[in-house]
């Protein structure tokens, strides 16, 4: 029996959206790409035969197919009435970090198309979009696949959803989630006291230097996006999380500097101030040591207190924790049946390949349930 046809809609081609069509284009047997779009145009496969599909090689060859519908910036009902006309499953593969399309997911899965995403907005904003969306996904008999919106690549999400689908008990789960600043605190408070000894200022200015951080730092060292990290895990292990901004999130920015704007000119002003305040750090990193420890940014959810939260703690030096490298993330899930020891997820926690590979693989999940 063959196959059933699963046409394909992918908006966003930065990054991650350029990495995920790059391992598209080598699936073996891919689904078939009929839109794709960015900003400001967007390419189509002419209705109604939905012919020819688009290659997804690369966003110039497909522009420079005269059989291709070239339109500007699409509504979201408008994607949506041309997905859902496709003469058979869709799917929307959302590569952006866009707030406003994330809360139109119901709209498309009402109308039966699935949707793969790596943006975390939708299901880490105001519970009620959450509950929304998988109500939408039931009615519309559609799927939703989001293993990248925590930990890129790193199968967080489904170890999580497959302990509580066979009914262990999750009581706590606990780790850093964030690559920027586990590379921070890797390099500003390292397990080895012969380590770095550089200022925090000096080593937030090397990361972002780097690309390890946001634009603006500020981005990463207020603890927002592991906030929402923990407020999608804490929802699939049944915690009615109202927002990440209902639970304590503990920002490393300098009050003093909090409110400059996020403009070049008030970037490099936080980056210019920003070593005033390294003594603050470094009393923090010295009080660590002094009591054999090292501090780092951790996220953490206790399920039975129904508590969740962000900031820093003090681990021991021989602890998993203290022990990772570079930007690594490391997630431990300590359930009943795992007992003492927690079941662990480490590795690369960022980066567009691995984001990307978290999102093919979650396509190639959907297909094999559509087809």
């Amino acid at each position: 029996m063959s196959a059933k046809p699963v046409y394909l809609g992918v908006i966003g081609v930065g990054g991650v959206g350029t990495a995920f069509l790059n391992q598209l284009s080598r699936l073996p047997s891919p689904p078939q790409l009929i839109l794709l779009a960015r900003s400001t145009q967007t390419l189509l496969s002419p209705a109604p035969a939905y012919t020819p599909s688009i290659a997804p090689g690369d966003w110039a060859t497909a522009q420079s197919t005269p059989s291709i519908t070239k339109a500007g910036a699409l509504s979201v009902d408008e994607i949506a009435s041309y997905l859902s006309s496709a003469p058979g499953r869709s799917v929307l593969v959302d590569n952006t970090s866009d707030p406003a399309l994330a809360s139109a997911y119901p709209t498309f899965l009402k109308k039966g198309i699935s949707i793969v995403t790596p943006n975390k907005k939708g299901f880490s904003s105001d519970l009620s979009l959450w509950k929304d969306i998988f109500a939408s996904a039931a009615q519309g008999s559609s799927l939703v696949y989001h293993e990248s919106t925590v930990g890129a690549g790193l199968p967080v999400i489904s170890t999580l959803k497959d302990l509580v689908a066979t009914g262990d008990e999750v009581t706590r789960i606990e780790g850093v989630f964030s690559g920027t600043l586990s590379f921070l605190f890797n390099i500003f408070a390292p397990v080895s006291s012969s380590g770095s000894s550089a200022p925090w200022s000096q080593v937030v200015a090397q990361a972002k230097e780097l690309g390890y951080t946001e634009p603006d730092p500020r981005d990463d060292l207020n603890g927002m996006d592991v906030a929402r990290k923990l407020t999608i895990l804490a929802r699939i292990a049944g915690l009615d999380v109202q927002s990440p901004e209902s639970f304590p999130i503990e920002s490393l920015i300098p009050s003093e500097l909090a409110s400059l704007p996020s403009t070049p000119d008030g970037i490099q002003q936080f980056m210019t101030r920003l070593p005033g305040f390294d003594s603050q750090m470094t009393r923090i990193k010295e009080d660590a040591e002094k009591n054999g420890k090292v501090v780092r940014y951790v996220g953490s959810i206790d399920v039975p207190k129904k508590e969740v939260k962000v900031g820093l703690q003090l681990f021991d030096k021989d602890s998993a924790i203290a022990g990772l490298k570079g930007s690594d993330n490391i997630i431990s899930f300590y359930t009943k049946r795992y007992g003492a020891n927690p079941l662990i997820v480490q590795g690369a926690g960022a980066g567009g390949d691995v984001t990307a590979m978290g999102v093919t693989a979650d396509l190639l999940k959907a297909l094999e349930r559509l087809r």
